[in-house]
């Protein structure tokens, strides 16, 4: 799932500065579910900046709607109408949310209301972590199901780098060595051997033009 956060209400306030109708645009998916950008931020955020308004003496047009998905098109085809009546929009949208409405909607301006912030799992109620950073190249059948990329501070391929002590990161005291877990995971698994192979570095070549069919 991809988790973000909501920008500050006075960082939108400057983004959305010289708009006058402003369409606030939920996406009812993963933003929703780590309570970002659903229906329900949409209205809250819609309320803040009404109310911030009306305090600076200004009287703009907050216009609010959700759509399931803002990554896929046919979503965004029912709210067209819509999008004809306002200046702007803002996205409280993943940033792949943001520039899929750009594309279906290149005669406006499309402003992010949330920072992205990685591919992640809930470890308890609002609490998530991150789990994947989408690098193109899999490798959990070599790690035991444990990402090193994410886990590892260091995103080390081949680890451990040494610096641990007591099954910790030395970056981080609190943070279990990933490293360490992944060895755990592969002696359970009877799978030591895979610690041993090396793994070249990844390749950040073709980084952002990566297409799947």
């Amino acid at each position: 799932m991809i988790v973000a956060k909501q920008k500050p209400l006075e960082e939108i306030r400057q983004m959305i500065e010289g708009y006058e109708r402003i369409l606030l645009l939920g996406c009812g998916t993963c933003v929703a579910i780590c309570m970002a950008g659903g229906e329900k931020e949409v209205a809250v955020l819609a309320s803040s900046l009404r109310m911030a308004d009306k305090i600076s003496g200004k009287n703009r047009i907050f216009r609010e709607h959700t759509v399931e998905r803002q990554c896929e098109w046919e979503f965004l085809d029912k709210i067209e109408e819509q999008v004809k009546e306002v200046d702007a929009i803002l996205s409280l949208a993943c940033g792949v949310g943001v520039q899929a409405t750009s594309e279906r909607f290149p005669e406006i301006t499309v402003l992010p209301g949330l920072d992205t912030l990685f591919m992640g799992m809930p470890l308890e109620e609002g609490i998530w972590v991150e789990r994947c950073a989408g690098c193109g190249n899999c490798l959990l059948d070599k790690t035991g199901g444990i990402c090193p990329v994410t886990r590892c501070a260091k995103g080390l391929l081949n680890g451990a780098c040494g610096g641990s002590k007591n099954g910790k990161c030395e970056l981080n005291p609190e943070k279990d060595c990933a490293w360490i877990l992944i060895y755990e995971q592969l002696k359970k698994q009877g799978k030591l051997e895979l610690i041993k192979e090396f793994r070249p570095p990844r390749d950040y070549q073709l980084k952002g033009w990566r297409v799947t069919t």
